[in-house]
């Protein structure tokens, strides 16, 4: 039986949802960093935990509050890197979309140091 690698655990504790009640599990100089060309007033670089909040309030603005992620797959590589694969859905301008999207993210010293969220902008699903 193989157990389950310490950054996966970790990944798991996270809720995008309940920021503050996981901020522990972030490193004092995280950085999120984003960029889609389709929403370009969330491009950037956030930093810390209240960074990362500024960008799903943000996000939760430009969506009227619809923007949920479901989680589909999650993967290490290394001891430093986890990749996971997510469905995000969301109402823009009046239409129901959905889209693929990876984060990686950085784990140093059993803390999420640092993240990038990459959108399949190209392949939207819109209804």
């Amino acid at each position: 039986m193989s157990s389950e690698h310490p950054n996966i655990a970790l990944m798991k504790k996270l809720d995008l949802r309940n920021l503050d009640g996981c901020a522990d599990l972030f490193a004092p100089d995280f950085v999120w960093h984003y960029f889609n060309r389709e929403l370009p007033n969330l491009d950037g670089d956030y930093s810390g935990v209240e960074g990362l909040k500024t960008f799903f309030s943000k996000l939760a603005g430009d969506t009227d509050g619809t923007f949920k992620v479901e989680p589909l797959a999650i993967q290490t590589y290394g001891d430093e890197l986890v990749v996971t694969h997510v469905r995000d859905t969301m109402i823009k301008d009046e239409q129901s979309m959905a889209l693929d999207a990876l984060a990686i993210w950085r784990i140093v010293d059993g803390r999420i140091a640092e993240a990038w969220d990459i959108p399949a902008i190209n392949t939207i699903s819109i209804n």
